[in-house]
């Protein structure tokens, strides 16, 4: 499927949305969006497909942390999300989700998606 993005001769194709898989075949987003509740796992879907479509964004919807690693932006109706993810080739890669507590970027939370882009780096 190609999308154009409203530029001449300018088509591209979306990317492909991957889950971050752990050596004992886990998914950690998957498992966690499941645990959500409908409506918030609705919402989060539809800002991942703003950028597997759009990609590349900026803000508000996607945030550069640091090389390789952005995060999607999501405003639900009683609190905030957030997605980590890289982009591999034609891949969307998604590392790590939770739900903020507070403001700022969680240092676990951007620890856990560093070390599983590591893992995903190495192989």
């Amino acid at each position: 499927m190609l999308i154009h993005l409203n530029r001449p001769n300018r088509y591209v194709s979306p990317l492909v949305v991957h889950f971050f898989r752990t050596g004992s075949g886990n998914e950690p987003v998957r498992l966690w969006l499941k645990d959500l509740e409908a409506a918030d796992r609705k919402a989060i879907g539809e800002e991942i497909k703003v950028v597997q479509i759009g990609w590349p964004l900026g803000m508000p919807v996607v945030r550069k942390l640091e090389r390789d690693l952005w995060e999607i932006r999501v405003h639900l109706p009683l609190r905030i999300a957030r997605v980590f993810f890289t982009v591999a080739g034609n891949a969307l890669v998604l590392l790590h989700g939770f739900i903020k507590k507070s403001h700022g970027t969680p240092q676990d939370d951007l620890e856990l998606a560093r070390e599983r882009l590591r893992q995903l780096k190495n192989g």
